[in-house]
This record gives C-alpha cells, structure tokens and sequence, in this order.
C-alpha cells in the first residue's frame, strides 16, 4: 500500500519534510491540469531524485506517493519506468496497484520478470502480477523467484493461485529435479510452494 503524507513525516527530517510538500503540490497541480502525457512535468524531476532528498530508506514511499499524488496513468508510467533507475522502476511496480486497475501495465511487469534484479523482480510479484498475470506467466514467476533467490512471501496471493495447480506442481518438480542433477541445493521455499499446490509426495 502507498503510504500517506502523515505517515511518512515522522521520517522525515525538516529538510526532507518541506522538499516532499513542494513535490507533492507540483505532483497535485500536474493531475489537475491533465499533464499525465506531457514529456517531462516537473514533479517527474522530483521522482528522480527522491532518494538523495529523503534518504534511500525512503525513496520507495516517497516515489510510490508522488505517482499516486499525480494521478499517473499508463503512458507517464511507461515513460517513467522505461527511463528510470532500477531504484525508480522498483517504485513504478510498487505503485501499480494503486493506479491501473486493468492489464495494459503488464508489459512493465513482464520486463521486471526478464531481469535477473531481485528488487525488480520482487516488486513485480506483488498485488498486480496476483490480478492480471496469465496463470503461465504466473508459474514462470515462481520459477524466477526460486532462480533468483527472492522469497516467495514476495509473491502476493500465492496460497491462492498455487492451490490445486498440477502444472506448477510439475514445473516445480522438474526444477527440483534439475538442480538435484546439476549437484546443486533445492530451495526450501520450492517444498513450501509444492506443499501449497497439494501435489507433495
């Protein structure tokens, strides 16, 4: 969930604090006039540099907020995920819930899945992913997590989607099977997920 501006200004200090009002107005002014396919508004420079302003710790909440505030819609989305950092990209993913309530951003997510970054790929297996994702594309992202090393608690809705898929169970299986091949651990979030699909022996 995108945190609000109460919740972020005990964070902050009095420097971060006042930078963050000037973005946020900026981020207001350009939803009420429509700016959302404009090349490059003003709060935009903001989002780039939010992490030297307010501290790494929070550039997420900070970034996530700003789209939010913005009322960013899929064009200023794109723009902005395909010219960011890896940091700002993270953000866009995170923000996905709260701004596209259909599946025309899952070009972003599907890009975040093709990298080997587990950040991105970790942002990419949230709320949105759980909601529009193929179920094919979906047992593909569990594999990507189990390759990559992240958690699959970063995987939104698992319990769920995993329920009674064979032909995860299977993949699954066969991944086992190969690192067990190659001499190489099985990840124990790999029985977790096999025990969720109830396809265990």
């Amino acid at each position: 969930m995108t945190p609000t501006r109460e919740e972020l200004a005990p964070q902050l200090d009095a420097a971060a604090a006042s930078w963050l009002d000037t973005a946020l107005a900026e981020a207001a002014t350009a939803a009420e006039d429509g700016d959302d396919d404009r090349a490059t508004a003003p709060w935009e420079l903001r989002f780039a540099t939010a992490g030297r302003h307010c501290g790494q710790d929070h550039a997420d909440a900070v970034r996530t907020l700003l789209l939010r505030e913005a009322g960013a819609g899929l064009p200023t989305l794109t723009r902005l995920y395909q010219r960011g950092s890896a940091a700002e990209r993270r953000a866009v993913l995170l923000a996905l819930p709260d701004l596209v309530t259909g599946p025309g951003a899952l070009p972003l997510t599907e890009d975040a899945l093709r990298t080997n970054d587990t950040r991105l790929v970790a942002a990419a297996v949230g709320p949105y992913a759980a909601a529009h994702l193929d179920p094919h594309a979906w047992r593909h992202a569990i594999l990507k997590c189990l390759f990559t090393g992240v958690p699959l608690d970063a995987v939104e809705g698992l319990a769920t989607r995993a329920h009674a898929d064979a032909e995860l169970a299977r993949m699954l299986a066969d991944f086992a099977a190969e690192r067990t091949a190659a001499g190489r651990s099985v990840p124990a979030d790999l029985h977790h997920a096999l025990n969720l699909t109830g396809e265990e022996s």
